[in-house]
C-alpha cells in the first residue's frame, strides 16, 4: 500500500485529478507502461534535450551518457581508477601506455568495437575537457596498433593518464564509433549509439517531456562488483523512464503515491516529510557534495573589465545563496575553498569575503572607481531546475545592492545550457553570467576542474584567458608529491579569486528519494546510476 498525507476527500479528488494530468502529458498515464516489463521511472533534476556528453557538461547530459556509453576505465569508490573497456600497462621508462579491449563489446546497432573508434572517441573528448586537454599536450601519439590495442606514448612521463582517462564525471571520455567521434566537438552528434549498458529509445524521446532507454541485452557486463564508476554494470530491469515534472510538488506527490519510483533532488523542504515515509527510503547519494558556482563572461562588458569582476565578487555571498538554496545548514557548509572542503587541497586563501558576505561596501567603492556605466548584467536563470533556481535569483539581489543593473532573464535549464555556449553579445541573444553546480569530482583538483581551466577560446564557457594559471596547473601535474601540490594549489586559488575566474558559492549535499521497492541505488560522485538497480513488484 503507497503511503502519502491524509487529505480531505475533495483535496483529494483535486490532487488525483492534477497528478492524474501531469503524468499524462508526461507520457505516463495510467497502464502506459510497456506491457510486461519491469520498468522504473524516474523524475531527474532536469528535463533532458542536449544529448551529447560531449557537447555540453551539463550532469543530465552526463547521467545520460552513462546510460548509453561506456568508459575504457572507471574509478571505484577508493579513487582508484580500474579497468572497465579496457586494461592496461605501462611501460618501465612511463612513457607508454598500452590499453587492450576486452572481449564481447559491440556498438548498440552490432558492430564491433574497435580501438580506431576508441581513439576518436578521446581526440574528440579531449577537444572540450580540461584534463584532456592537458593530456593531449603531454602526448606524442595515439595509435591503433590492432583492432583491440590502442597505444598512448608520452612525450615526457605524466602522471595524470590514468585519471584522464577514467574520470567519472564531465565530461567524461565516452567511447562511441569513430563515424560519430569524427564529429567536430562543437556540434552535436546526429545518433546516439553507444556500447553501454542501455539502449536509447530514439523514438519515444520527447526532448522536455520524456526519454525511455531499454536494457542492452548484448551487453556484457564486467565480473567484479559495481562500485562507483567501475565495476560490473549489471541491468537487472528491462526500461528506465525519465519522467519530465516541472513542478515538485506534483513530482513529489506521485512519488508518495507510487506513480514514480525515485526522485533526483526533491525539495529540501519536504526532507522530513518523505524521511517519515515508511514507503520511501531517502540518502545522500554523493557524499562529497556539490560545489554551486557562478561564472562571468569575460568576452563582453562589464565583465571584460577584472575591476567589475572584483566588484561583482565583492558583492556575492556564499550563506545568502546556500539558504536560499537548500535552506538548512544540515545540508550545506559554507566553503572558501575552490578545490573543496575536506579535499587534500583544502585552503581558505583569498575567500573571506565570499565566506563572512562583508565586501558589500568594497564593491560599491570599486564600482565607482572603475567609472560603470550602467551596462546591464544579463544574468541566465533557469526556472525549471530544482537545485538551479535561487542562486540567479540571489545573486541579482546582491549585485543590484552594490549598483549593478541586473537584467535576470528566465528561461528553462536546458535552454541555459545551450545559450551558455553563444559567444554573441548579450544584446544578441548571448548573456555575462549563469550559475551551475558542479560535483566535487570534477573541482577538485586544478587539472580536472571545468571552471580553472583559463585558455580563451578553448575554455569553457566564459571563455578567461590567464596564462599564470595555466604556467600553475602545468606546474600541478609536474608537481613530485602532495606538498608541493598544495602550494601550487593554493596559489592558483588566490589567482581564481584574484581574476575572478570563477567564484565558489558553497558547498551542499543533496538526498535522492525513492521507493522502497527499489535496490541496489548505488553511491557516487556521478549519481544517479541505473544498473544493478532492481524494483520488486
Amino acid at each position: 500500500m503507497s503511503h502519502s498525507p491524509r487529505r480531505s476527500s475533495s483535496a483529494l479528488v483535486s490532487w488525483l485529478v492534477a497528478s492524474v494530468m501531469a503524468l499524462s502529458s508526461a507520457g505516463l498515464a495510467p497502464g502506459a507502461l510497456a506491457a510486461g516489463k519491469k520498468t522504473i521511472t524516474a523524475v531527474m533534476h532536469s528535463d533532458l534535450r542536449v544529448i551529447d556528453p560531449v557537447f555540453t557538461p551539463a550532469y543530465i547530459t552526463r547521467d545520460h551518457g552513462y546510460m548509453v556509453y561506456d568508459t575504457l576505465l572507471g574509478t571505484d569508490a577508493n579513487f582508484q581508477v580500474q579497468p572497465q573497456m579496457a586494461e592496461w600497462k605501462v611501460s618501465d621508462d612511463k612513457l607508454t601506455y598500452t590499453f587492450t579491449l576486452r572481449d564481447g563489446l559491440k556498438w548498440h546497432d552490432g558492430p564491433p568495437v574497435t580501438a580506431e573508434d576508441c581513439i576518436a572517441s578521446l581526440k574528440r573528448w579531449s577537444v572540450n575537457d580540461s584534463m584532456g586537454q592537458k593530456l593531449m599536450e603531454a602526448t606524442a601519439s595515439l595509435e591503433a596498433t590492432d583492432a583491440k590495442t590502442i597505444t598512448l606514448k608520452l612525450k615526457q612521463p605524466y602522471g595524470l593518464v590514468l585519471e584522464s582517462i577514467g574520470k567519472p564525471s564531465s565530461y567524461v571520455p565516452f567511447m562511441m564509433p569513430k563515424r560519430l567521434a569524427e564529429t567536430p566537438a562543437n556540434q552535436q552528434i546526429t545518433e546516439q549509439v553507444g556500447s553501454g549498458p542501455f539502449k536509447f529509445v530514439k523514438s519515444e524521446f520527447q526532448p522536455g517531456v520524456k526519454a525511455i532507454y531499454e536494457k542492452n541485452t548484448d551487453y556484457v557486463p564486467r565480473k567484479e562488483p559495481p562500485s562507483w564508476t567501475a565495476g560490473g554494470k549489471v541491468v537487472k530491469v528491462d526500461r528506465v523512464e525519465w519522467i519530465s515534472m516541472p513542478d515538485a510538488q506534483t513530482a513529489v506527490n506521485a512519488l508518495q503515491a507510487g506513480d514514480i519510483d525515485f526522485m533526483e533532488f526533491p525539495p529540501m523542504d519536504l526532507e522530513p516529510v518523505l524521511a517519515a515515509n515508511p514507503d520511501l527510503t531517502m540518502n545522500v547519494l554523493n557524499k562529497f557534495g556539490y560545489q554551486t558556482l557562478g561564472r562571468m563572461n569575460f568576452l563582453f562588458p562589464p565583465f571584460d573589465n577584472v575591476k567589475l569582476r572584483r566588484a561583482a565578487f565583492l558583492a556575492l555571498n556564499q550563506k545568502d545563496v546556500l539558504d536560499a538554496l537548500v535552506g538548512t545548514p544540515k545540508f550545506y557548509r559554507v566553503c572558501g575553498a575552490v578545490f573543496g572542503c575536506g579535499t587534500p587541497l583544502e585552503t581558505d586563501v583569498g575567500s573571506e569575503t565570499l565566506v563572512k558576505g562583508n565586501g558589500v561596501e568594497q564593491a560599491k567603492k570599486l564600482l565607482a572607481e572603475a567609472g560603470y556605466d550602467g551596462t546591464p548584467v544579463v544574468i541566465l536563470a533557469p526556472g525549471d531546475a530544482i537545485t538551479l533556481k535561487a542562486q540567479p535569483v540571489v545573486a541579482a539581489q546582491l549585485l543590484r545592492a552594490a549598483g549593478f543593473k541586473v537584467d535576470l532573464q528566465t528561461t528553462d535549464w536546458q535552454t541555459v545550457v545551450t545559450r551558455r555556449a553563444s559567444q554573441k553579445p548579450p544584446k544578441e541573444g548571448g548573456w555575462n553570467m549563469f550559475f551551475t553546480n558542479s560535483v566535487i569530482a570534477d573541482s577538485g583538483n586544478p587539472i580536472g576542474s571545468t571552471f580553472v581551466s583559463a585558455r580563451g577560446q578553448k575554455s569553457p564557457f566564459g571563455w578567461p584567458n590567464d596564462p599564470k594559471i595555466e604556467e600553475l596547473r602545468d606546474a600541478f601535474a609536474r608537481a613530485p608529491g602532495l606538498a608541493e601540490q598544495k602550494k601550487i594549489a593554493a596559489d592558483i586559488q588566490q589567482e581564481i579569486y584574484d581574476q575572478v575566474i570563477y567564484v565558489p558559492l558553497g558547498q551542499w549535499f543533496a538526498p535522492s528519494a525513492w521507493r522502497k521497492s527499489i535496490t541496489g541505488m548505488l553511491e557516487g560522485q556521478a549519481v544517479p546510476v541505473f544498473w544493478n538497480v532492481d524494483k520488486s513488484e
